[in-house]
Formats: structure tokens, sequence, C-alpha cells
């Protein structure tokens, strides 16, 4: 067998490697939405719990006949995707394993709890800081004349859009670390754009979040101090690679 086959052969293996991790991690996704689905109701009481601290609570309303159908089975899959995480990023890990150190590859596995870690904690921010306070800015923007009647559709892809905007927020300290030891990212670095770096949160906020003031101010303040920290990530890796 030439060269040119080997290579050929060494590519085709690389892409049935693929394939089959791109199938299992499908069948997790799936596997967690219909675990999610078990407990829909349970999940979707939990989701709407926000609106029914307010003082003045708005009505869910369904405007289509198949409105809760497709919700019940979207949260599912999201629940799907959010509880195969772990497996989806050791699908990957595996894929670009043999492509690594064996340094790197020791960090791999802490790299992938914390970074899961990372992506729940900004979840909860959003669930317990910034919806809160979003929903009651704009609850209290009503007229006595007009109702608060919510779409349901509405209100879970405004919710959505926060939990999961937070929680890829929330990733940014993993994120420098990756960098900076790949050499790409230095604490001089991140400190001499860091005026840069804050009209970029503001903008990626504007992006990820609703389009008001109130949910952009949320999302900016806790982006600004995850900079700081990556900052002090970055050093703590540059640190470690001079001692080495």
């Amino acid at each position: 067998m030439n060269t040119n086959e080997s290579i050929q052969m060494s590519f085709l293996e690389h892409l049935e490697e693929l394939r089959w991790r791109l199938i299992k991690s499908i069948i997790t996704i799936l596997a967690g939405g219909i675990v999610s689905f078990l407990f829909i109701d349970e999940i979707l009481q939990f989701l709407i719990s926000p609106i029914k601290d307010l003082s003045n609570p708005p009505d869910l309303q369904v405007l289509k006949v198949q409105g809760m159908f497709m919700i019940k089975w979207g949260v599912a899959l999201l629940g799907g995707v959010i509880l195969a995480i772990p497996v989806l990023t050791y699908q990957l890990m595996k894929f670009i394993g043999p492509g690594l150190h064996n340094n790197e590859r020791k960090i791999m596995f802490p790299l992938v709890f914390f970074s899961y870690l990372s992506f729940l904690i900004g979840v909860v921010f959003a669930f317990v800081v910034l919806i809160p306070y979003s929903l009651n800015f704009f609850t209290s923007m009503g007229m006595v004349e007009v109702n608060n009647n919510f779409s349901i559709n509405y209100y879970f892809n405004f919710i959505t859009m926060l939990l999961l905007g937070s929680g890829v927020i929330f990733e940014l300290p993993i994120i420098v670390f990756i960098l900076s030891s790949m050499g790409i990212l230095t604490p001089a670095f991140m400190r001499h754009y860091r005026r840069h770096a804050i009209v970029f949160i503001l903008i990626l906020s504007a992006f990820i979040t609703p389009p008001d003031p109130i949910s952009l101010i949320f999302m900016s303040i806790p982006l600004a101090v995850l900079y700081e920290i990556s900052i002090g990530v970055s050093w703590m890796v540059k640190k470690d690679n001079l001692n080495k």
C-alpha cells in the first residue's frame, strides 16, 4: 500500500470515527430529551415560577392549537442537550485526543467538569437574577387599562435565550484558559485591550439578551467581572508555564 492510499485510509477512518461519535452524541441528546419529557410538567412549572413571584403576575396564553405540544417537546429537547453536554464534550475530547500531548490530555477531564460547572452557574445566575429583574421591569411598564397577557411561546423563547446566553457567557474563563495555554492570550494583552473588551461585551450582551436596557445591563456587569477573572486565569497559566 503506497503513502497516498495510507493517508486516504487514515482520513476515511477519521470520518468513520467522527460519524460514530456524532451518532452517539445524537443518541445521548435523544435519551436526555426522553428523560426530560418524563418530567416535562414539573420542568414547565419550574420555568414558569418566576412569573408567579411577581407582584402583578401576567396570564400566560397558548395562541396556537399545537402550541403546548411544541413547547413541551422543544423544552424536553433543550433539556436533553443540557443533560448531554458532558457526554458531548467527552466525545469531542476523545475525537481530538490523539492529536494532543500527554500533559494536555491530563487537563481535559477537569476542563470538561469546570466548563459544565461554569455553564450551570451561568444558567442559575440568569434564573435567579436576570430573569426576575427583567420580568419585573417589563410588567411594571404596563397600564391599568391594559392587561398583561403573555404568549407562552414568547415567554419560553425569552427565558431560554437568557438561560442559554448566560450559560455560554460564563464559559469565558474556560475559553481564556484554553487560549492562554496555547499562548494566544496573555494577561498583558488582555489588560491592554480592556476598554475594547468592554465595548465588545456590550455588543455581545445586546445580541444575547432581549432588546431592552435592563437585560443588557444585568448581562454586561457579570461579563465585565468575568473578564477581570479571566485576566487572573491567564496570569496563573503564564506563571505556571514559567515555573515548568
